[in-house]
């Protein structure tokens, strides 16, 4: 029995053995002895000339050539549609955090039993993030959340952005070195959203005048009433007096009413302090426009800046400073008496003043603002 030794022809070598076996098959020699030549069984023979009869070496070359081509676009193709699958298993949302990007790609490995490299090319991630273990510090996330579930109910309408002020600028404990997006990300995950505040409508003025600002500290004190009740009904009357430039609140004066001689009175004692201001920018309230404040102003030295009536964008920064007492002490608190109303809104302006960070001043407090003030330092932001 003669035992064929296998072997792999290319498609140039079975044409050219084919081609030889006709040639013998031509000179009268059996088919058995021209398969003993060739060296292959009469299967293998029968096979050959079934596909490659006729064909020259050329064209059994790209025969062969066709195939590996499409045999290797039914692989592509094949590729291209378990990758379509493996992105639907993923359209749950979008993939923006580290961790989610993890969990997908062990997810479509178990799933689909594929690499780690293909997978992460799928989900749209580098190998590295996926092999670069967690750095996780459960000491330091845990203060962390626990500092924001503090700030929130101190101050019920603070957002992360607030929060992320106030934890920069403590230096007691390592909150420098943490990024406002983790802030805002732990604020979220603990439920800590601030309630949505309708934005209010912005009426153009009428004048087109430039209206002069604040130069220095002193410069423009701005006045302005605010009102609130206490819990039995009765009215409860605010008078604010702001430092347009220092954004400093100057004086809460909260009492049932507050008549012309008693906005001196609180004048008179912030002067004595502070010094005259420059100008006095307020509405045209009739405490405002009394003979009292006039004459005391007048002996002061200092002058009136009256904004146009029904016009309360023209004195922007007590409207702005209204809008935060409102929204944070106002609409928060509530008030048994007079004197709990004077002790709690008193309470606030220190902490507005020495505690709240501003955004316009680079995030310092109206208080560090004021303190660190040269002549050649910068004006506010407006």
């Amino acid at each position: 029995m003669i035992t064929m030794k296998r072997h792999r022809h290319t498609p140039e070598q079975v044409v050219r053995k084919l081609r030889e076996g006709e040639r013998l098959l031509n000179e009268g020699k059996d088919l058995a002895e021209v398969l003993r030549v060739l060296e292959v069984s009469e299967a293998t023979w029968n096979r050959w000339r079934a596909q490659y009869g006729g064909m020259k070496v050329s064209e059994a070359k790209r025969l062969k050539e066709l195939e590996v081509e499409n045999a290797r676009l039914k692989k592509l193709v094949a590729n291209q549609a378990l990758d379509i699958d493996m992105l639907k298993e993923l359209a749950g949302g979008k993939l923006l955090t580290p961790d989610r990007r993890r969990r997908a790609v062990a997810h479509v490995r178990e799933r689909f039993g594929v690499s780690q490299r293909r997978a992460c090319r799928v989900v749209g991630v580098h190998r590295s993030t996926v092999r670069l273990a967690r750095r996780v510090r459960p000491d330091e996330e845990s203060r962390l959340r626990g500092r924001l579930r503090r700030i929130a109910p101190e101050h019920p309408r603070w957002g992360w952005r607030m929060a992320y002020r106030l934890l920069r600028r403590e230096a007691c404990g390592p909150w420098r070195a943490v990024n406002h997006k983790r802030i805002q990300r732990l604020w979220r995950e603990e439920g800590l959203r601030r309630p949505v505040r309708s934005r209010k409508r912005r009426r153009v003025a009428a004048d087109t005048t430039v209206r002069f600002r604040a130069q220095r500290p002193n410069h423009v004190w701005a006045l302005d009433f605010q009102f609130d009740e206490t819990t039995d009904g009765r009215r409860l009357k605010s008078l604010h007096i702001v430092d347009e430039y220092t954004r400093e609140a100057l004086a809460m004066r909260i009492g049932r009413t507050c008549t012309s001689d008693e906005v001196v009175e609180v004048l008179t004692a912030l002067i004595a302090v502070r010094g005259a201001p420059e100008h006095l920018r307020m509405d045209n309230g009739p405490e405002m426009i009394a003979w009292a404040l006039r004459d005391y102003c007048r002996m002061t030295g200092t002058r009136t800046s009256f904004i146009e009536p029904g016009a309360p964008w023209e004195n922007p920064f007590i409207e702005s400073f209204n809008g935060r007492a409102r929204d944070e002490l106002f609409n928060v608190e509530e008030f048994g008496t007079v004197l709990e109303a004077q002790v709690i809104v008193e309470a606030w302006r220190i902490e507005y003043n020495t505690y709240r960070p501003h955004s316009s001043l680079g995030d310092r407090t109206p208080a560090e603002f004021a303190a660190s003030w040269t002549p050649n330092t910068q004006p506010a932001l407006s």
